[in-house]
């Protein structure tokens, strides 16, 4: 088997050989689209992260291709009605940053709720430790409200309740004794988002859940609330984020993910892309504005990179792999 493998950083290389033995490897750094003269028609089988956007185009460049192996949890960068057509086997990693994900809301709850970046900032721009302007808030007996309660969601809600908070939940599917046993309540979307003092958002990227907060949804929050997306930038629309903002409905937000932020990635190939559509310019506008914003704070796309959590995901990818190999593939999409 031969394998074209996009990494992230140059070690992977390295710790994914030794992993493979067998196998023969061609690394190239960076994403798909980062690699745009790369073809391989003796290619089998591709590895990629989040960053790689695979569809009709990028599939014509590997036209013996038989696996692709993503390096995550969420697959919406991959065009799987293409793969089919083609009979291209996907598999994935279902579960890999449970904890470190949840963590980082967290992270950027406290960070938030504690005026923590503005401190800081303060502190070394101007050199002051005024206490001035820095009066947080108690996380103890505040309402959070999970949107999405997989994996990742429950371990923020065992979070939240060491934290003294009340979780209230948001989920198509219900597990009334998980609810009972570990602590939380299920209520309806409108119900969830008019009590909760912070909400956090823990569902995969899907047309059911595209823009889930909207902008004839976003209304509906209780006045002051916190907003943190950790999942993907899409099921938010940025749009009513703003709004929100400007009209006090959100006290602030901690975004670790944007939507269209491949284009805030490189605003060189976006200010030459042809046939720009009107939304996806303004949503670039938008997500500007939210940089830019003193309430917003804005990571890229880091809360599943830990030590950690990236050899978990390496492990699992090497171990799809193998198993693809051996003719028992494991954690399988589409084939």
């Amino acid at each position: 088997m031969k394998i074209i493998y996009f990494a992230e950083e140059a070690w992977e290389e390295g710790y994914m050989r030794e992993k493979l033995p067998g196998v023969e490897m061609v690394c190239y750094i960076g994403s798909l689209q980062d690699n745009a003269g790369v073809t391989d028609a003796s290619a089998d089988a591709l590895s990629v992260f989040v960053n790689s956007t695979i569809g009709k185009e990028e599939l014509d460049r590997f036209p013996n291709l038989k696996l692709i192996a993503t390096r995550s949890t969420g697959f919406d960068h991959i065009d799987l009605y293409e793969v089919r057509k083609r009979n291209v086997a996907v598999v994935s990693v279902p579960s890999y940053g449970v904890n470190t994900v949840a963590e980082f809301a967290f992270a950027l709850i406290l960070a938030l709720s504690r005026r923590i970046c503005d401190a800081r900032r303060q502190v070394t721009e101007t050199g002051s430790f005024s206490q001035e302007g820095f009066t947080g808030f108690d996380l103890a007996g505040k309402t959070i409200g999970l949107i999405g309660c997989g994996n990742i969601g429950i371990h923020t809600v065992k979070i939240a309740l060491g934290f003294g908070m009340r979780p209230l939940v948001y989920d198509v599917r219900h597990d009334m004794e998980l609810a009972e046993k570990t602590g939380f309540t299920y209520v309806e979307l409108p119900e969830l988002l008019a009590q909760s003092d912070v909400i956090s958002l823990h569902v995969p990227y899907n047309a059911h859940t595209h823009h889930i907060i909207n902008s004839e949804n976003i209304s509906q929050i209780k006045k002051g609330a916190y907003l943190v997306n950790t999942a993907r930038g899409a099921v938010v629309e940025t749009a009513a984020v703003v709004r929100a903002l400007e009209s006090g409905i959100l006290a602030g937000a901690g975004l670790d993910v944007l939507e269209h932020e491949d284009d805030m990635k490189n605003e060189g190939n976006f200010l030459l892309k042809e046939n720009q559509n009107e939304e996806e310019l303004k949503t670039v506008v938008a997500n500007q504005y939210l940089i830019d914003h003193p309430r917003v704070i804005i990571t890229p796309h880091i809360a599943f990179d830990t030590v950690e959590a990236v050899k978990r995901i390496l492990d699992t990818t090497a171990e799809n792999i193998a198993a693809y190999q051996e003719g028992t593939p494991q954690n399988l999409l589409a084939a």
